[in-house]
């Protein structure tokens, strides 16, 4: 398994060593011993998502508060995505600066997003399969959401049309008005 700490070093990319041949390949999606050995981390994980999302769909900016802040390991089973992790710790150097990746069921990858960070991505094929890993359960009362194309973070989403958005999306706020980690 190779790992990449990524512009702002918190958040990982893992490539794993795949094994292919004639018949199809075989790799080791998770391994609770080697991501703390690989990550210096110790996190449990707690709950498995999955969704599927048509091309255009962009879900995001999410994360959820303390005390059920998530971290979250991702990957795209099927598909393919850029996906974001957003520093949202006040007092972090990285505080509002963006790091993004294309993930995809090819290229295998995955990223860890820590607490402390909102999380979206944008589908890039005709359909993508979104797997997350979190190390906290999904808690309504305390998830929030920052709005997609909040200027002062300016992700460099790749399209050129609107994102197809959830209601909730549509109502997410500015970093400078939303409820962030201290």
């Amino acid at each position: 398994m190779q790992v990449t700490r990524l512009n702002i070093p918190d958040v990982i990319l893992f490539t794993p060593k795949v094994f292919g041949d004639e018949r199809g390949f075989f790799f080791e999606s998770f391994n609770q011993q080697k991501f703390e050995e690989l990550s210096g981390l110790k996190r449990e994980f707690v709950q498995d998502n999955h969704s599927k999302s048509q091309k255009g769909v962009l879900r995001g900016l999410h994360y959820q508060l303390p005390p059920k802040a998530q971290g979250k390991l991702v990957r795209v089973v099927q598909g393919e995505v850029f996906d974001v992790a957003v520093d949202i710790r006040k007092g972090s150097p990285t505080f509002g600066k963006w790091v993004g990746e294309i993930l995809s069921a090819e290229n295998k990858r995955q990223m860890w997003i820590p607490e402390g960070f909102a999380h979206g991505f944008v589908t890039l094929s005709e359909t993508a399969e979104f797997l997350y890993k979190t190390t906290d359960y999904y808690a309504p009362e305390y998830e929030r959401c920052i709005v997609w194309n909040d200027s002062s973070i300016n992700v460099q989403w790749p399209f050129n049309d609107a994102p197809v958005l959830s209601g909730k999306d549509q109502q997410g706020l500015a970093l400078n008005s939303a409820e962030i980690f201290a």
